[in-house]
């Protein structure tokens, strides 16, 4: 594999893989909040989030870290504005105290935070308007959680983004993400130049698993699979991803190495291989590299789908660990594209109604699905081509699901959205 690639590789991971404090969206709006109060120089007197409709959908269910139990737009706003450090990125809630709290709940119950549709092709896409003492500062953040393309005070550009950064959202070209060049740079990346993402994605979501586990968060689906379904590797995997999803999804203050954007992809494609590798006693060195595989299968995947949209991200983090337990398993290049297809043969639909605690029965079912798939793919079972949707590579079968993710689902997501608000 070329030198280039490789680094752009690492790269990629470096963007990606990255600690997020909550449900990756409600701390975007955080995020630009406190970015937002940066510039106005005082806490502010009024919050205006204008949202688009996928904004409003992942933030409207799900509990804010540090809120003391609180949900919603308005309250990551107000929390973000009042008490969060835009210098932790996604982790911006981290050091929330009562005190900070308690003025977050003064600019709630005062009626002084306001949400408003943004009507907007982009499905990432929201600008927080903060005033004080007769100034106003307005931040935009489009396409990518923290990919802040303008701050404007008083009507005057504070800063702006160059347009072709803030039309991606990132700064490492993607176009050499391919099935063949993924399982490349597994196979050859030297461990040290990734142990430490690794090693950091292990500790953090296998903790939040751990808590999900033995916590009190939402209905404790992880514990009742762990409990109920006959004992085996498929439900231990499936009964620790859910835990840390419904832990996060529930306003859990550990944070989660995130993947695409979401916490809840980066627990799906991380934990069930994490949980395989030690039920099957396999060796550090391969579990590093299948994390790899995982990772950059993922990503590669929500290229064509985006950030956000009417397709569950749960079943490409999904596809993505089974595939790679595929190949930490030694499945051969056909096996690992077998167990793809098989996925997405079964799973391609299921829709995204929003962030929230019943995501973690999505991602059980996905990984049961795509566990499915592996055991068929590795007795040499697959598909056929032109099944359904499935076409003869994996790589066109991904891009035609990405396709009608980022699409053909355009209407339902808007629909979906629309039954939200109603």
């Amino acid at each position: 594999m070329e030198k280039r690639l490789q680094e752009e590789f690492i790269s990629i991971l470096k963007e990606e893989l990255v600690p997020a404090f909550g449900c990756t969206e409600p701390i975007a709006l955080a995020y630009a909040s406190a970015r937002g109060r940066e510039v106005l120089g005082c806490e502010p007197e009024r919050i205006v989030a204008k949202c688009s409709g996928n904004m409003i959908k992942n933030v409207r269910c799900v509990t804010i870290p540090g809120s003391g139990g609180m949900t919603g737009i308005e309250t990551a706003c107000a929390l973000g504005a009042v008490a969060g450090n835009p210098d932790a990125g996604m982790e911006v809630l981290e050091k929330v105290d009562d005190a900070g709290r308690a003025r977050a709940r003064g600019l709630l119950d005062g009626g002084r935070c306001a949400v408003e549709y943004l009507d907007s092709e982009i499905p990432l896409h929201f600008i927080i308007a903060l005033s004080a003492s007769g100034h106003t500062v307005e931040v935009e953040v489009r396409h990518t959680h923290t990919n802040v393309v303008s701050i404007t005070k008083d009507g005057s550009v504070v800063f702006e983004k160059q347009k072709e950064l803030a039309e991606k959202g990132y700064s490492t070209d993607r176009s050499g993400l391919s099935l063949e060049a993924i399982k490349a740079f597994a196979d050859e990346v030297e461990l040290g130049r990734i142990r430490e993402i690794y090693e950091r994605q292990i500790r953090y979501n296998m903790d939040i698993a751990y808590e999900g586990i033995s916590g009190n968060y939402g209905i404790g689906i992880g514990r009742m699979i762990r409990e109920s379904y006959a004992d085996g590797v498929v439900t231990r995997m499936k009964a620790f991803a859910a835990a840390a999803s419904e832990a996060r999804m529930g306003g859990c203050d550990m944070p989660v190495i995130i993947n695409s954007g979401s916490g809840n992809q980066g627990i799906a494609s991380s934990v069930p291989v994490i949980v395989y590798a030690r039920e099957k006693n396999i060796p550090t060195e391969k579990l590093y590299r299948a994390l790899v595989f995982s990772s950059l299968l993922t990503i590669y995947q929500k290229e064509f789908i985006g950030k956000l949209s009417a397709f569950c991200g749960a079943v490409s983090a999904a596809c993505a660990s089974a595939a790679a337990i595929t190949y930490m398993a030694g499945g051969t290049i056909g096996q690992i594209k077998a167990t793809i297809d098989n996925t997405l043969a079964n799973i391609p639909g299921i829709i995204c109604d929003g962030a929230k605690i019943s995501c973690a029965a999505k991602i059980a079912s996905s990984i049961d699905a795509s566990m499915m798939a592996h055991y068929l793919a590795m007795q040499n079972r697959e598909y056929e081509a032109y099944t359904g949707i499935l076409k003869e590579d994996a790589g066109e079968t991904i891009s035609c699901v990405g396709y009608i993710g980022k699409v053909g689902m355009h209407q339902t997501d808007k629909e979906i959205i629309k039954m939200m608000l109603e």
